[in-house]
């Protein structure tokens, strides 16, 4: 199986505006991980600013071969809205991002030309804009242990740039840990040579280990 890539993300919303010939294109930048959570911000978007004309949006969930992608003019003239944000989007090496340019009109007409130039820029803009992080694929485990074994396994997860999401103590110790992707082997490794293979990691991504 091969690891999950790290790749640039939306590390906060961004909005930004331009103003063409008095229409108002208001371009915002969101981080959405699904195709739900991209119509969630778009309505939430769209219900912001209710006296808007058009609400188009580009967006692209994933990175490089593994995308989902949709647009919509919503209401524009066809190919003159969300097929030039997606163009944009598309060439911005940026993942996981939906863009919703708002248009609230200006009372002139801008022509086709126009209007391509103008869903552009917007979307252009936002994106240049945009801080990003990168997007650090995790994966989750869990591990039931001797007490002996807490500090130091502990202190593993903590170098490993990992976090400890649940601990239970019974008769043996019981951590629920979240480590990058990156990092599974190697502490499995060092699991394995600590405890002289005594611990059995258990992955909760349906991987076996």
């Amino acid at each position: 199986m091969h690891p999950a890539p790290v790749y640039p993300i939306p590390a906060q919303e961004t909005q930004i505006e331009l103003v063409v010939v008095n229409s108002r294109f208001i371009a915002t930048a969101v981080f959405v991980e699904s195709v739900a959570e991209a119509k969630a911000a778009l309505s939430r978007l769209r219900a912001a600013v209710p006296e808007a004309n058009h609400h188009v949006y580009a967006y692209r969930i994933g990175y490089g071969n593994s995308v989902i992608e949709s647009m919509s003019d919503d209401g524009e003239p066809t190919g003159t809205a969300g097929p030039p944000a997606l163009a944009v989007l598309r060439g911005a090496d940026i993942g996981d991002t939906l863009v919703v340019v708002t248009r609230i009109f200006g009372g002139t007409l801008l022509g086709t030309g126009g209007l391509v130039r103008a869903y552009s820029d917007a979307t252009r803009m936002v994106l240049e804009a945009v801080p990003r992080r990168l997007k650090i694929p995790l994966v989750q485990i869990g591990l039931e242990f001797a007490y002996t074994y807490y500090e130091r396994i502990k202190t593993m997860v903590s170098e490993l740039e990992g976090s400890i999401d649940d601990e239970m103590f019974g008769q043996t110790v019981s951590l629920i840990v979240t480590l990058p992707e990156s990092a599974r082997e190697t502490f499995r490794a060092r699991v394995t040579d600590l405890t002289a293979g005594t611990v059995e990691l258990i992955p909760f991504d349906g991987e076996s280990s």
